[in-house]
């Protein structure tokens, strides 16, 4: 109940639907001239203010996590990557589709070869109301074992659907597994301030190491200011998205 509640209220916070709603709204109340006037005012207005790229970008800057770059010969027994938008499965032509998110996997990769962790432990289940067969961290470890990286060196997670559960189900497998290690914690920028909260909440000490960053420094373009860019839509979802998690995560005692 608590996933399908999260999914509803994330899809309601989406301004696209909320300019989408004002502007239904105006044309049920057409026939009443001001108040139709009214919802498309505040509909164009919310359509400007949501397109501002330099407006979301700055309040993201506030939010991500800072990048980190671990020392030349620091050394972690496993790097714990969380799922999520990062890959899904083609059936037709039997072939995994990367998607968004893939940063978190191919960092993850990259610091498994460098030496900086030993082993990967990928959590991840569908996380999805739709695709509930589509298991991310069974297909992020197929890609892994493509590539190279031996299966005993992959710990999987297939059951986790959300940030609290996949901090109680890699706490469980780290308790039997490597009690006493030390781990990195590997996810987006964005993701990061409730995923670190949620491993605390368990108990488990982890060392941050944030990825997929979406903002970099500031620019002084003066097209940036001005020119709506639909992308930003995209990123005020994200963002709502954390800011609803933290605060539900909070509530139900998660984090």
């Amino acid at each position: 109940m608590f996933f399908l509640i999260s999914k509803i209220l994330a899809f309601l916070l989406s301004p696209l639907m909320w300019i989408i709603l004002l502007l239904l709204v105006g044309i049920i109340v057409i026939k009443n001239t001001r108040r139709a006037r009214r919802y498309f005012i505040s509909a164009f207005v919310c359509f400007i203010f949501f397109t501002n790229p330099a407006i979301i970008d700055e309040l993201l800057r506030w939010w991500e996590s800072p990048m980190i770059v671990p020392a030349a010969n620091q050394q972690y027994d496993a790097g714990i990557v969380l799922g999520g938008g990062m890959v899904t499965f083609d059936n037709d032509y039997n072939r995994l589709i990367f998607r968004e998110n893939t940063d978190r996997f191919l960092q993850t990769y990259a610091l498994y070869k460098k030496g900086t962790i030993k082993k990967i432990i990928v959590s991840g289940g569908a996380g999805s109301l739709v695709f509930k067969n589509t298991i991310e961290a069974t297909l992020i470890k197929r890609y892994l074992l493509d590539v190279g990286v031996p299966s005993e060196d992959i710990i999987i997670d297939s059951t986790s659907n959300n940030t609290h559960e996949n901090a109680v189900n890699c706490v469980k497998i780290i308790n039997e597994q490597f009690p006493g290690k030390h781990f990195l914690l590997i996810t987006s920028a964005t993701h990061m301030r409730r995923s670190l909260a949620c491993f605390a909440n368990e108990k488990l000490c982890v060392s941050p190491y944030p990825v997929g960053k979406i903002v970099g420094p500031r620019r002084t373009d003066i097209g940036y200011y001005l020119v709506p860019d639909t992308e930003a839509l995209i990123r005020w979802e994200k963002l709502l998205h954390e800011l609803l998690g933290y605060v539900i995560y909070t509530a139900m005692g998660y984090i």
